[in-house]
C-alpha cells in the first residue's frame, strides 16, 4: 500500500497518556511576556479541543454519531466528519456513500483487504483520530496470562501492536504507521522467531520496506524450517528467505546433497498426504521407504496443521514416539500448546505425553499456551449453545496433568474416566486450515 507523503492533521502534542477528564491547569501560565501567554493559551485550548472531542467516544449523552462501524459484532458510532478529515481512507469512502439515505452502517472485516483489528485496538486508532494523542494499551488485550512474562515480546503484547499497524495502514493515517513500524521494530530481535511471524505478515501487506528487511533477515537466521516458511510466509518472502538462507551457507558435497533431496522428498509426501487427511496413504507411504514417522516428525506436522481427527489417527497407528522432540527441543505437545486446539492436546496427553517436559528455554507446554493467551480470552464467558472457551480448556487441562503427575516422562494418563472427563469438556472438532501456527524445524 503506497502512503500519501502528505502529513495528516494530527493534533501536534500527541503523547502516550490519555485524557480522563476536562479538568485543565492554568497555574502554569507565564505572564512574563505576551509570546509565551499566546502559546501557553494555544496549548491549554488544544487540550480542550481534544478533551471535547473525546467526549464524543465516552460520553452516551453525546452520542451524534452520524455512521457506525461493527467491529467484532458490536457497533461503534463514528462521526463522518472528524473521520473524513482525519483519514483519506474514510474520506473517500464517505464521499462515495454521500448520497445514501438513513445513518450507513460498515464492517470492519468489509473495510481491510488484509490483516485484523479488533474492537480494542478500533477503539484506541479511533480515539486518536478524536484527540490527537494515543492511549495505553489495554492490558486484557495487550498481555497474556502467564504471571512470569514481563509482556514486552509476548504474543498477544505484538499481536496488538500489529492490529494497531494493519488500521493505521488500511486507514492511511501516516504518523501512526510511523510509530508502529518503530515499535514492531524494537520486537523483531528480542520475540521469538514464531512470534516474528505476524510482524513479517503486516509489514509486507502494508509495504513497510524497513520492517520487512529486518524480520526477513531474522527469520533467515534462524533454523526456523522451510515447512513453516512455505506454509506461514508469502511465497516471494519464503523464497526470498530460502536465498539468503542459501548464500550464507558454504556448498555441501554434491553426494549428500542428492542423498537430502530425496530424504526431503519422501519426507514432503507424507506431509502432503497429512493434509488431504489421508492415513491410509500414509501407511503406504511409509512401506515404500525407510521414512519413518519419526523421522518425517508427522505427530509434529500433524498437531501443527491438520484436522484434529487425523493426530487421533496418526496415534492410532502407535509407530510414533508421543514425546519425540525435534531440532529445537520442542515435543508434539509443546506444538499442540501453540496451536491451543483442546482436543488434540487431549488425544496426546491420553496416549502418553508428558505435561512436564520443557523447552530448551525452561516452558512448559502450559507456559507455552499461557504466553499465547489475553486475559480477555482466558476470562471470556460462554454461555450455552456458545462454542467452548478454548483457551481456558487448553490451560485447565495442561495444569491438571500437570498437578496429577508433575514428574511424568513418560507414563500416560491411566484413568480412563479421567480422559473421559476431559472429552466431556472438548467442543465439537472442526476442520482447519490456514493456521498461523510455527511447525518448528527438523
Amino acid at each position: 500500500m503506497a502512503y500519501s507523503a502528505e502529513p495528516s492533521s494530527s493534533i501536534s502534542f500527541t503523547s502516550s497518556s490519555h485524557i480522563s477528564n476536562g479538568s485543565i491547569s492554568y497555574n502554569n501560565i507565564s505572564s512574563s511576556s505576551g509570546s509565551e501567554t499566546g502559546s501557553s493559551l494555544e496549548i491549554i485550548s488544544l487540550s480542550k479541543l481534544s478533551c471535547n472531542l473525546e467526549q464524543l467516544l465516552i460520553d452516551s449523552s453525546c452520542d451524534y454519531s452520524d455512521a457506525d462501524i461493527v467491529v467484532e459484532g458490536i457497533s461503534v458510532g463514528v462521526h463522518r466528519c472528524i473521520l473524513a478529515a482525519r483519514s483519506r481512507f474514510f474520506h473517500d469512502l464517505f464521499k462515495k456513500d454521500k448520497g445514501s439515505e438513513g445513518k450507513p452502517k460498515y464492517c470492519m472485516s468489509d473495510l481491510l483487504p488484509y490483516g485484523n483489528v479488533g474492537y480494542e485496538a478500533f477503539l484506541i486508532f479511533l480515539s486518536y483520530l478524536y484527540t490527537g494523542k494515543l492511549k495505553p494499551s489495554p492490558p486484557e488485550v495487550s498481555t497474556c496470562v502467564d504471571n512470569a512474562c514481563i509482556h514486552d515480546a509476548c504474543r498477544p503484547t505484538i499481536n496488538f501492536a500489529v492490529e494497531l499497524m494493519y488500521a493505521s495502514a488500511v486507514f492511511q493515517v501516516p504518523e501512526l504507521v510511523s510509530l508502529f513500524q518503530r515499535r514492531l521494530l524494537n520486537f523483531v530481535c528480542k520475540a521469538l522467531v514464531e512470534d516474528v511471524i505476524p510482524i513479517l505478515l503486516v509489514a509486507f501487506h502494508c509495504q513497510s520496506s524497513q520492517l520487512l528487511t529486518q524480520c526477513v533477515h531474522r527469520v533467515a537466521r534462524s533454523d526456523l524450517d522451510s515447512i513453516s516458511l512455505e506454509k506461514e510466509l508469502p511465497h516471494e518472502v519464503a523464497e526470498n528467505v530460502k536465498l539468503l538462507r542459501i548464500n550464507s551457507q558454504a556448498d555441501d558435497e554434491n553426494g549428500m546433497v542428492a542423498v537430502d533431496a530425496l530424504r526431503e522428498k519422501r519426507i514432503k509426501r507424507i506431509h502432503k498426504a497429512l493434509d488431504s487427511d489421508d492415513v491410509e496413504l500414509v501407511k503406504l507411504l511409509l512401506t515404500e521407504s525407510d521414512i519413518t514417522l519419526n523421522d518425517a516428525y508427522a505427530l509434529h506436522y500433524a498437531a501443527a496443521y491438520c484436522d484434529p481427527k487425523v493426530v487421533s489417527e496418526v496415534l492410532g497407528l502407535g509407530l510414533a514416539d508421543v514425546n519425540l522432540r525435534n531440532a529445537w527441543g520442542y515435543t508434539v505437545l509443546h506444538i499442540a500448546a501453540m496451536r491451543k486446539e483442546p482436543s488434540i492436546i487431549v488425544s496426546l496427553l491420553t496416549k502418553g505425553a508428558s505435561a512436564s517436559d520443557m523447552t530448551m528455554d525452561g516452558q512448559s507446554a502450559v507456559s507455552i499456551c499461557r504466553r499465547l493467551t489475553r486475559p480477555k480470552d482466558y476470562n471470556a464467558k460462554t454461555e450455552q449453545g456458545q462454542e467452548a472457551n478454548k483457551d481456558r480448556i487448553c490451560i485447565d487441562v495442561l495444569e491438571r496433568e500437570m498437578r496429577r503427575n508433575p514428574m511424568a516422562g513418560d507414563a500416560s494418563i491411566s484413568s480412563p474416566m479421567m480422559a473421559d472427563d476431559l472429552h466431556m469438556r472438548l467442543p465439537v472438532p472442526r476442520k482447519q486450515s490456514g493456521i498461523c501456527t510455527t511447525f518448528l524445524p527438523y
